[in-house]
């Protein structure tokens, strides 16, 4: 699933992984749901860290969730 991405990922790529709009991806990053970090004015998101909200959020094991 998560395969394609390197092990630091972008907004952009958070949104294609979640399916989801840029508003709500800042929103998950804002309220600290994401383990993430700004450089300079950009958000990246550790791919281990999206690996554990997937998990969390879908009750799926470790295991399932593909590197």
């Amino acid at each position: 699933m998560l395969n394609q991405y390197e092990d630091i990922i972008t907004v952009e790529e958070l949104c294609e992984i979640l399916k989801t709009g840029k508003n709500r991806v800042y929103e998950l990053l804002q309220t600290n749901q994401k383990r993430a970090f700004q450089l300079w004015r950009n958000w990246k998101i550790p791919k281990i860290s999206v690996k554990h909200y997937l998990e969390i959020q879908s009750g799926i094991s470790k295991s399932q969730i593909k590197k």
